[in-house]
């Protein structure tokens, strides 16, 4: 490791104290998508105080921001997440569910650790431009409602990710490895039908069912599915069915739908049938309706050249190593999950070797903590989720690693996953995300000719064109 990329390192770690106290803090605000009020605020003041300039409300969104440094080219995106999930409220260090607050929110997806982590990562940065004076800059971005609000998307459509020369993230997981493949794009949409209330017995033929309409759309979405592709889903939730009395012709109903696919342009053609359908819906039962756009995303773009270069950096640092005390509790955290059935990380999934590979790892270390890297995946993987890193994806390079910060087995959106984010165990992930992603963006910064190589790549994987889900005018909201 060269003595510079060594000192940027170094400066991450003589700031780990307030790196961790940020992800401490986020993690006591659990604050919901678009909610995120004190997270972004706190995010603001510290990177103010670190000589970043900071612009509040990109696109609009009052919880997102954005914080550089440097000057001139290459510009390296750093992408944080601070957004929790309701119902998941949980004390810390636990091995049993005990709530807080009871019904509250908690970091089931670690987000807290993704922010702290990524800002880790723009802070070792800085201290590399500082100390070589090289031309860039790095960008650390706060990009709000991941759960639901897709911010990044909104940004893409925006713009933003344009300016960037790549962009760079990482998400808490049960494994140690980079991310690689595509994921479905997603689209949320939400039709709020309106009818007329009438005595269900008395005067039924006055009546108009809102509730009759959101059954129809989802009878007519279920034909659907003999007739769109199989690589597309459709999930619905009916978010009001008008209220409990059976005797009265309920005057309101909504439902909203998630409509998915490998590309984003096949799910947004799809998307507009269930439209017609709803449409429909309406004209059978004399009815209106609101069509409430939610929020959409992309599929992901990988790019081999810059998960090369994570992968390179993460394999020289080495993974978090833990103490017989964190490993009793990881182990005793995750004893009620049968832990044969992990997640085996995208290599293990999609390679046989490399699957042999873990199992013997996992075997050899014989804790519930995966505390090795997983071997590097070069084939073109496939997820079913989706995430808003994948309109990033489309605008500029991206590449993205999982740092184990939860027991190998434990569900994701979990209790278990809250426990562990306010642990010793949660903070050595934040620190080596940090790292490996500080690592990464310095060799760009260094080896022109990998950037280089990256955009090529992006060039060929994206020269279809990037198709927004998010219509223009549209800003993001909480479904009701």
């Amino acid at each position: 490791m060269t003595p510079e990329k060594q000192a940027a390192l170094t400066a991450i770690e003589e700031k780990k104290d307030m790196i961790i106290h940020v992800a401490d803090s986020i993690w006591e605000y659990a604050e919901l998508s678009l909610q995120e009020y004190k997270s972004c605020a706190l995010y603001c003041e510290v990177l103010e105080k670190e000589g970043f300039q900071v612009k509040k409300g990109i696109s609009g969104i009052d919880t997102a921001f954005s914080a550089s440094f440097g000057s001139g080219k290459p510009v390296i995106g750093i992408l944080a997440e601070y957004d929790a999930l309701s119902g998941l409220s949980q004390k810390a260090g636990a091995v049993s569910r005990e709530e807080i607050i009871s019904g509250g929110n908690g970091h089931g997806c670690g987000h807290n650790l993704l922010g702290a982590g990524a800002l880790a990562a723009a802070l070792g940065v800085k201290a590399y431009l500082e100390q070589t004076e090289h031309s860039g800059t790095v960008i650390l971005y706060g990009c709000p409602g991941e759960e639901g609000g897709a911010a990044k998307a909104f940004m893409a459509r925006d713009g933003v990710w344009k300016k960037l020369d790549a962009a760079l993230t990482w998400h808490p997981e049960d494994v140690n490895e980079v991310a690689t493949g595509s994921s479905n794009s997603c689209i949320q949409v939400q039709y709020k039908f309106k009818g007329v209330a009438s005595h269900a017995a008395g005067a039924p033929e006055m009546g108009r069912s809102a509730l009759d309409a959101v059954e129809l759309m989802n009878i007519g979405v279920q034909f659907l599915r003999e007739h769109m592709s199989d690589k597309a889903r459709i999930h619905y939730a009916i978010t009001d069915a008008g209220g409990c009395s059976a005797n009265v012709v309920q005057p309101r109903a909504s439902v909203l739908y998630m409509v998915r696919s490998n590309h984003v342009a096949e799910a947004v053609e799809l998307q507009k049938r269930v439209d017609k359908i709803a449409e429909g819906a309406a004209l059978m039962t004399e009815t209106s309706f609101e069509r409430k756009f939610i929020d959409g995303c992309a599929d992901t773009v990988c790019n081999h050249v810059l998960e090369k270069v994570l992968y390179d950096n993460f394999a020289e640092l080495g993974v978090p190593e833990y103490t017989e005390e964190e490993n009793n509790y990881a182990d005793e955290l995750a004893a009620e999950f049968n832990t044969q059935n992990y997640y085996p990380g995208i290599a293990a999934k999609n390679d046989e070797n490399a699957r042999e590979q873990v199992e013997a790892l996992q075997k050899k270390y014989g804790h519930a903590m995966n505390a090795f890297l997983a071997p590097l995946y070069t084939g073109e993987a496939f997820e079913p989720g989706s995430t808003d890193v994948g309109d990033v994806s489309w605008l500029t390079p991206t590449a993205q690693i999982h740092v184990a910060a939860w027991p190998n087995g434990c569900p994701g959106h979990s209790w278990q996953n809250v426990s562990c984010g306010k642990t010793a165990i949660g903070h050595k992930a934040v620190l080596q995300a940090g790292k490996v992603l500080a690592a990464g963006a310095i060799d760009l910064f260094k080896n022109p000719d990998r950037l280089r190589a990256a955009k090529e790549e992006f060039k060929r994987r994206t020269k279809g064109g990037f198709t927004c889900p998010i219509p223009d005018g549209v800003s993001p909201v909480i479904p009701d």
